[in-house]
């Protein structure tokens, strides 16, 4: 009896269903043992966090499996669509880690879908049809009850032959006229009656300009340029399940008679990702970006890939994401949290850990000599010993944290008051022995004493105290403004509640300002950091401790220090939620 490979047995175990189906397909020879995958999104927004899991998926499968994916623009609406969205495609796809093979266009193949569409008139299975789309729609009937059939549907195939050219030429307006397939007008599947195949626009493509004045749509030009290239797994959400009849029958009419059994491309669907207090509609988000809700497309409260980079989130925490919650053929809505867990998961072994004072109050250590500087060694992340470390200056006037201070403090308050010893993170032990407030009772300074022999390596450097505080000294720190960013939306599940104000007569701004969180940024403008946060380039990932985590934005520049909150150093709130 050969030996079992444990590993093999795990990994088989841990198959989702459709890399289950991918290597069923392998196994049986279908495709010619090949796997190809595509990432085809559409450049009219930036990608958010519901397409990193789709890119996840694609990419994954052909790593896994030595195949290929390619990266394919499904530019066939030239009204939405620009350059700007292509480039930060590209990019958000290769700071999440992945590299396609290929570059396509949907655009690439207008000729070619132009040509198959004018065969499919010639062979009686589409025509011209010149109703508006709004009557189209009502004809189309229920699932329970037969369309009623387009009075040009039988027209000669001549005619609909020189209409369409005549289209594509500029003759008509647009929405006077639409290529519809024909299929049948009583099929239970409401895609198969006689879905638009082609519709006028006269707006210039960021690609072939004017050249077309036909562009097909989405279901048209879907499975033909999945053909095209050779995809063998067309991996999609699940709202295409009814479309992949409509989808397998375009591919069989393309194919014009060739065996495809085990040589075409297959849908195979996968649930979305939802994320609760999360909105990720591509319509929804340009709405906040041109009415200046949010600060453009990488404002570090929007689900997009580059806002979530800019809010300091790591390529890997986004993946380790997608990799907990898996695929599979059924909606669910996802707790926020549970990205949050992942990205602290993921920042905790990869942050530098530093110091900074948001809410400023000035310590001074009275017994320490005035003129004395100390550089203290501060371990840059205890989680992994090869990131070294770096140098604080300690002096007799440092800022240390104005809520980490009690006058009259309860028994278990083991931070800073009168009588009682804490330990100043990296440097000494300190006893508290009073403050000194203003006219209106505000505290302005806090004094304490220094033990000199608590420093590490002295010896009452192991002496015991329950607190530890952090701190920055008042010479040597450097101002910062410090965004605290929290949830956009008041609401657990704005995507509904944005449906129920609409359908109560808001438009959609209305009602995303009725849903928006008052607090989803706070700017706190007089916090100061330690003069080594001034070196660091924007966006890498630092632990303010005690604090939370936090990255340099990119608006930062000499002496004017912006730092992005990514997250907190705990939950809080679902704590807040659940009360």
């Amino acid at each position: 009896m050969s030996e079992i490979n444990t590993n093999e047995v795990e990994n088989k175990k841990s198959l989702n269903f459709i890399e289950a189906a991918v290597e069923k397909d392998l196994a049986e020879g279908k495709n010619g043992g090949r796997v190809q995958t595509r990432f085809p999104p559409e450049p009219n927004g930036y990608l958010h966090i519901g397409h990193a899991k789709a890119i996840c998926l694609d990419f994954g499968i052909a790593e896994r499996h030595n195949g290929i994916c390619n990266l394919r623009f499904d530019d066939t609406n030239p009204v939405k669509e620009n350059m700007e969205y292509v480039d930060a495609i590209e990019e958000d796809i290769k700071w999440l880690g992945f590299h396609w093979n290929n570059v396509y266009y949907a655009s690439d193949y207008f000729q070619q879908l132009y040509d198959f569409a004018i065969r499919l008139i010639k062979e009686g299975k589409a025509y011209v049809d010149e109703q508006s789309s709004e009557l189209i729609a009502q004809q189309k009937g229920t699932p329970t009850q037969p369309g009623i059939e387009s009075p040009y549907r039988n027209r000669p195939v001549e005619e609909s032959l020189d209409l369409f050219q005549r289209m594509n030429a500029g003759e008509f307006e647009e929405g006077s006229m639409t290529l519809r397939a024909k299929i049948d007008m009583a099929n239970s599947n409401m895609h198969f009656r006689d879905p638009i195949i082609y519709r006028i626009l006269k707006t210039p493509h960021h690609r072939t300009g004017t050249k077309w004045k036909v562009y097909p749509m989405y279901d048209f030009a879907h499975g033909q340029s999945d053909y095209f290239e050779g995809v063998t797994h067309s991996l999609c959400t699940l709202e295409f399940v009814p479309h992949r009849p409509l989808y397998d029958l375009f591919v069989d009419w393309l194919k014009e008679g060739k065996d495809l059994d085990d040589n075409r491309p297959r849908q195979i669907e996968f649930n979305k990702l939802n994320l609760n207090y999360t909105l990720m509609s591509k319509r929804n988000l340009l709405i906040l970006v041109k009415e200046g809700l949010v600060d453009g497309w990488d404002d570090p409260r929007m689900p997009t890939l580059c806002g979530f980079r800019r809010r300091g989130y790591s390529p890997e925490s986004i993946r380790k994401f997608v990799d907990k919650i898996g695929y599979t053929t059924y909606d669910a809505l996802n707790e926020f949290s549970l990205l949050e867990s992942a990205v602290r998961e993921d920042l905790n072994v990869r942050a530098i850990r530093v110091s900074a004072v948001l809410n400023p109050v000035k310590l001074i250590v009275t017994n320490y000599p005035e003129n004395k500087v100390e550089m203290m060694e501060a371990v840059n992340n205890p989680e992994n010993s090869e990131d070294g470390t770096h140098q604080i200056a300690f002096s007799r006037e440092l800022w240390m944290e104005r809520d980490d201070f009690m006058e009259d403090a309860p028994k278990k308050f083991f931070r800073m008051t009168p009588g009682q010893e804490v330990r100043l993170k990296n440097a000494y032990i300190v006893k508290c022995t009073g403050c000194k407030k203003d006219d209106d009772g505000n505290i302005v300074e806090i004094y304490c004493e220094y033990d000199p022999n608590t420093k590490s390596g002295m010896p009452d450097s192991n002496r015991k105290v329950k607190g530890t505080l952090h701190w920055v000294s008042c010479a040597h720190c450097v101002p910062a403004q410090v965004r605290l960013y929290d949830r956009l939306w008041d609401v657990e599940n704005p995507r509904d509640e944005l449906a129920k104000l609409q359908s109560e007569g808001l438009t959609a701004l209305e009602a995303m300002k009725k849903m928006i969180n008052p607090e989803s940024l706070t700017v706190l403008n007089h916090c100061y950091v330690e003069e080594y946060l001034a070196h660091q380039q924007p966006l890498t990932y630092f632990q303010f401790q005690r604090i939370g985590y936090f990255t340099k934005d990119m608006d930062s520049k000499e002496g004017q220090l912006i730092f992005n909150r990514t997250v907190s150093l705990k939950d809080t709130w679902s704590k807040i939620k659940n009360k």
